[in-house]
């Protein structure tokens, strides 16, 4: 009875690692290693860097919080003053508010880069990129971990169109 039980556990066991032969039915999936943090695309949002980058004219003594507010401030203004309001009334859009969606990335060199926009008329979209391609080269790249990285950053832009009057909200 123990040789019959062992035999067969033996048969059983080969049986389990017997390798399997690929045929039209078996799928065969590569596996591919991806490294996490490669050195080149090493990239984090402005509101995680530890060291954000210094927009010009803002105090590089200024404590990192300081220095974000100062940036989006000096962002703000520029969009304020360069973003065409008079855009919303010449395509006819109706009285509400308007809200175009902004992404950029700030290189390890301090230029802004990979403009993008989202907006419900294209128009808007092409008007938002130029007025944040105006963005300056920084004096300084984001800081993370010791080592400059790509900082990522959203803006949005509202406006609120009354009758024919556009004011912008500056966020």
């Amino acid at each position: 009875m123990k040789t019959t039980l062992s035999i067969m556990m033996l048969f059983v066991s080969m049986t389990v690692f017997a390798q399997v032969q690929p045929n039209s039915e078996t799928e065969v999936i590569e596996i591919e290693t991806i490294e996490e943090h490669s050195e080149k695309e090493t990239e984090v949002p402005f509101v995680v860097v530890e060291n954000v980058p210094i927009y010009k004219g803002c105090d590089d003594k200024l404590s990192n919080a300081q220095l974000k507010k100062c940036m989006s401030d000096k962002i703000g203004r520029l969009v304020g003053t360069e973003f065409d309001s008079g855009l919303a009334s010449r395509l006819g859009l109706p009285p509400g508010k308007v809200r175009i969606i902004t992404t950029f990335k700030i290189d390890k060199e301090g230029k802004v880069i990979n403009i993008q926009a989202r907006a419900a008329r294209r128009e808007l979209e092409k008007e938002a990129k130029r007025v944040i391609a105006l963005i300056p080269d920084l004096e300084k790249p984001g800081i993370h971990k010791g080592e400059p990285v790509v900082v990522s950053y959203s803006l949005p832009i509202v406006f609120a169109i009354t009758g024919n009057n556009t004011k912008e909200k500056k966020n």
